[in-house]
């Protein structure tokens, strides 16, 4: 009986190729066979990241996910972790490459849950792109007992008020389209002040700027505001 292959996640970082981990290094150079999340134009900033590691002879699987709201990307996961298992299964590793941390609104969780209890799996944990932003931005999160809540724009606009009213610090992810609702909010409960924008953390393109001076119709998907805490000894 053929002896199954290992599934490994790939925390990639937020996407200078200098933050990847020693142990991320090595598996990526090693496994004969890498998976990656693209959009459906193919572009994929997990693979932009790990570019420079990749050997000639790795068999590659691109995993294609919508970025249309109104389509479920279920199925494209689906597709994938079928086309996984079939390497895994003729005892092949499979590297699935993940930007930022593979746990942490990843997109490897996917692929982890369906595949996970059928073969030996191992997560590589990676730098997310909160900690990096907090980093590029030089600002502390929180201090002592502060807590820390990351909250993603998609929410409702009473649901991202409820929180952000009781926050002591705050990252808001997945930005996007919904940049100008979350600066509304922010003004209105007196937070616009603190509040600190961030696109596209640590890659070549990075661009900090005020948050007043954001051009909404421009703002990325790899962009994040963060409010620190207040300084309390």
């Amino acid at each position: 009986m053929t002896k199954l292959g290992k599934l490994y996640g790939l925390g990639m970082g937020p996407g200078d190729p200098e933050l990847l981990t020693l142990k991320a290094h090595y598996i990526l150079t090693t496994v004969p066979v890498i998976a990656y999340p693209t959009s459906e134009n193919g572009q994929s900033l997990a693979r932009a990241i790990a570019a420079d590691f990749i050997r000639s002879e790795q068999i590659e699987i691109p995993i294609s996910l919508p970025f249309n709201v109104q389509k479920s990307s279920q199925p494209y996961y689906d597709k994938a972790a079928k086309k996984i298992a079939q390497y895994l299964e003729f005892g092949q590793d499979v590297a699935v490459l993940c930007e930022g941390e593979p746990m942490l609104y990843g997109s490897f969780m996917y692929i982890f849950q369906r595949l996970s209890a059928q073969f030996p799996t191992e997560v590589v944990p990676g730098i997310s792109s909160i900690m990096a932003s907090a980093a590029m931005l030089n600002v502390p999160m929180t201090y002592r007992n502060d807590v820390l809540s990351i909250i993603p724009a998609t929410l409702d606009e009473l649901k991202l008020r409820d929180r952000l009213v009781v926050a002591d610090a705050v990252v808001i992810i997945k930005l996007g389209r919904h940049f100008t609702k979350i600066r509304n909010i922010l003004d209105e409960l007196g937070l616009l002040h603190r509040a600190l924008y961030i696109e596209r953390a640590t890659q070549t393109d990075q661009r900090i700027v005020s948050i007043t001076e954001v051009e909404p119709t421009e703002v990325p998907y790899w962009s994040l505001i963060l409010i620190p805490s207040k300084f309390n000894y």
